[in-house]
């Protein structure tokens, strides 16, 4: 039997998404279909807004709603600290454990040379010229525990280190498990991490 042609676009649509494979794209279009039109229409204009309605930050490339973003904005953060994390995914998980409060910096991903993801691919550029201004006494590299991770928190602690700039580079403790990602890091852990970062 053939599927309806809506039915098995929407499928499709799912499975481009990361972690959806076709058995659960299937389960996830049928539970649409029983779900009202009013609803639907909800779901498909959150769809189209989500771009729209969001920005980059010119400061930091993390995702918000105006630019400067709300941290960048904000005058209650240490401002002579900045946090290199990989995704901006990785800043709602450190907001959320309240264990840090200065600035952030996102590269939207990691050093990845099997994957054609270098240096250039990354926003790492622009961390250099905010580290040069001056203001900078700490740089926390907050990448996740990967090889990938690992390999762009060396690239960046060499980038400084070459430029010969009086920061201190810092990695994240090692609370977190090796291999895990950020996002997927209870509170406390991640408080400890902070707490447990080192010089490298």
């Amino acid at each position: 039997m053939r599927l309806p042609k809506a039915v098995s676009n929407l499928i499709e649509q799912f499975e481009k998404l990361p972690g959806i494979g076709p058995k659960t794209a299937q389960r996830l279009v049928f539970y649409l279909l029983h779900n009202p039109q009013s609803e639907l229409e909800s779901f498909a204009g959150a769809f189209s807004r989500l771009k729209k309605d969001t920005m980059l930050c010119s400061v930091c490339h993390n995702v918000g709603e105006s630019d400067p973003c709300e941290v960048c904005g904000s005058n209650g953060r240490d401002e002579n600290i900045i946090c290199v994390v990989e995704q901006p995914m990785d800043v709602l998980v450190i907001e959320r454990s309240g264990g840090y409060r200065g600035l952030y910096h996102v590269l939207h991903g990691a050093i990845s040379p099997l994957n054609n993801i270098g240096p250039d691919q990354l926003h790492l550029f622009s961390l250099m010229p905010r580290l040069k201004s001056g203001k900078i006494r700490e740089l926390i590299l907050a990448t996740n525990p990967t090889m990938e991770g690992e390999a762009t928190a060396m690239y960046i602690a060499k980038l400084i280190a070459d430029e010969k700039l009086p920061i201190s580079v810092t990695r994240i403790g090692r609370g977190l498990p090796v291999g895990g990602d950020l996002e997927y890091a209870d509170d406390i852990t991640l408080s400890r991490a902070f707490e447990g970062r080192r010089e490298i």
